[in-house]
């Protein structure tokens, strides 16, 4: 894997550079450097939120923290990918194959790997939130991309797929955090 042509496309795809979408569609070389991306994202954003906190007690908490920001955002990936592909082929008679979105919506996650700086007190939240904006507009690019829609029916597509990926992180987090609290309580380390 060529590292450096990697960064390249992930830059471009950050840029929102509609060729690189439409080349990254095409060659099915790069589903592993499309999840490379998400995962070098999504590593970067852990270790922001280590060090945000590696600043407040609690380093069980923490750890907890990083796994789940590193996990859900590979998990979230596939899931937000296929739903994309289902919801934009039979509502709106996209054409693309799975593999387009999964190469397509890697890349648009590029920016995502801004959540590093998510530990600066207070602006870093707002980095956090301004790089989650701008992936889902590359998104939104990558699935018009992809399916062959036209940009409404990427916008329906994305809001879709986007909700209904965070409802289940939502639901999943909420039962990891209630079984974390009752692991803590169990052992005595609440305190």
């Amino acid at each position: 894997m060529d590292f450096k042509a990697m960064l390249n496309r992930a830059l471009r795809a950050a840029k929102l550079d509609v060729t690189l979408f439409q080349e990254v569609e095409k060659d099915t070389t790069l589903n592993r450097e499309a999840l490379m991306v998400v995962v070098f994202a999504t590593i970067l954003a852990g270790i922001g939120s280590l060090i945000g906190g590696l600043l407040a007690p609690g380093l069980g908490a923490v750890l907890l923290i990083v796994a789940w920001t590193v996990i859900w955002g590979i998990v979230g990936y596939y899931l937000w990918a296929y739903l994309t592909w289902f919801i934009g082929t039979r509502l709106f008679q996209g054409t693309a194959e799975p593999g387009e979105l999964l190469r397509t919506l890697g890349y648009a996650s590029a920016p995502q790997a801004l959540g590093f700086f998510s530990f600066i007190p207070c602006a870093g939240a707002i980095v956090a939130l301004l790089a989650s904006i701008w992936a889902l507009v590359a998104g939104v690019i990558a699935v018009r991309e992809a399916l062959n829609v036209d940009t409404g029916k990427a916008v329906i597509t994305v809001v879709i797929g986007w909700v209904v990926v965070f409802v289940i992180g939502m639901v999943v987090a909420g039962i990891l955090g209630a079984g974390a609290i009752g692991l803590g309580a169990l052992t005595g380390s609440l305190q």
